[in-house]
């Protein structure tokens, strides 16, 4: 299943569009429009390492996230009693 990617000629977004034979006419995801410029993209492979280090950076990543939130509400909680 090939990933293309666009670039919308209207508002500049830059998106991967998944096409399959049943997939309608990619349009842009912010503005709808539909004149779009595909861009060459560079082919993944894929292997266990990689699959590990992706894996590793999205949950360092989720971590940090999940970090902030908890500060803030803390924040937001001592915030609310004073």
């Amino acid at each position: 299943m090939p990933i293309f990617e666009y670039e919308c000629l209207g508002c500049g977004h830059q998106f991967e569009y998944l096409v399959l034979p049943s997939s309608p006419t990619a349009e842009c995801p912010s503005c709808r429009k539909k004149k779009l410029k595909q861009l060459i993209s560079l082919c993944a492979v894929s292997s266990e390492g990689t699959r590990q280090a992706n894996l590793s950076s999205a949950r360092k990543k989720a971590a940090v996230v999940q970090k902030d939130k908890r500060h803030e509400e803390h924040k937001q909680l001592h915030e609310h009693h004073d």
